[in-house]
């Protein structure tokens, strides 16, 4: 059961990666992070209202409150990132968010085995790789990188304080709906900010009542995602479960490559490889 729930979550986060990208493509970043999240927001205030879940409200919601704030940077980042592309490199990269979790540890006086000090070493050649043979080559190249690290370190951020904001399923529905309404606000007061700058918040001026099916498959995917996440977690190892949840850049990687037909240099394939390896090194040590 954890390894078939634990699929799943990358199944869906895959896809709701790659649905954020490419819609990225043509509707703002921020519109997109808004929109999707409110809907998100909405269905799990619903789930919260019927599990009962404002019982396990406390001052742990603090930090899910924090990392309602760190999410739309990562989002945004990471939507931006992939709309850039090419995808097969940007998701893989994102992967890194795991070094944050890890950093937390060191902190707090843990130390890292082998296996982690052979992940860092392997991500960070894939990082290097991925960029291409010529780092210094062309600005959207870079930005995209740029863009995937901080999205990978404002995710890392993020689970480590969901990690803390709850400890029953219950309170998990709700750390995620406070996660989600902050996102929305926050998300929300950047839009306002970029459109008063002159920014356009939605494509020609109307909202895309036809990307609505696509925005919203977006934010229940990943609210999904997190659900089948936590069965997964519950009904067997921790370790098992986030590694076999990790394998999501995966399933991006495929549509991209499936859906949109992109091609990569053999150096950015190996580099975005060498990121996932390492990723998972990290995770299982």
């Amino acid at each position: 059961m954890t390894a078939f729930f634990a699929l799943a979550t990358s199944l869906l986060w895959g896809l709701a990666d790659f649905g954020g990208g490419l819609l990225t493509r043509r509707t703002p970043a921020l519109t997109v992070v808004v929109v999707s999240q409110a809907i998100a927001a909405a269905v799990l205030g619903a789930i919260v209202v019927a599990t009962g879940g404002w019982s396990e409200a406390g001052p742990r919601l603090w930090f899910a409150f924090a990392a309602g704030l760190a999410g739309p940077v990562a989002m945004i980042s990471f939507y931006k990132a992939l709309a850039l592309g090419p995808m097969g490199v940007v998701s893989p990269l994102a992967t890194l968010s795991v070094a944050v979790p890890v950093g937390v540890g060191l902190f707090l006086g843990e130390r890292p085995g082998l296996t982690q000090v052979a992940g860092i070493a392997v991500a960070v050649t894939g990082v290097v790789l991925a960029g291409g043979p010529r780092l210094g080559g062309a600005a959207v190249q870079r930005r995209a990188i740029m863009l995937t690290l901080i999205a990978a370190l404002g995710f890392g951020t993020v689970f480590a304080l969901i990690a803390e904001a709850s400890t029953t399923v219950t309170g998990l529905f709700l750390a995620l709906f406070v996660q989600r309404v902050t996102n929305v606000l926050g998300g929300g007061v950047a839009l306002y900010v970029s459109v008063r700058r002159g920014g356009e918040a939605l494509p020609g001026g109307r909202f895309p009542w036809a990307a609505l099916p696509a925005l919203a498959f977006v934010g229940l995917a990943d609210v999904a995602a997190n659900g089948t996440y936590s069965v997964a977690a519950q009904h067997g190892p921790v370790t098992v479960a986030a590694v076999l949840a990790s394998l999501y850049p995966v399933v991006t990687a495929l549509a991209a490559r499936g859906i949109l037909r992109e091609r990569l240099r053999a150096i950015q394939a190996a580099g975005a490889g060498l990121a996932l390896v390492g990723t998972l090194l990290l995770a299982t040590g």
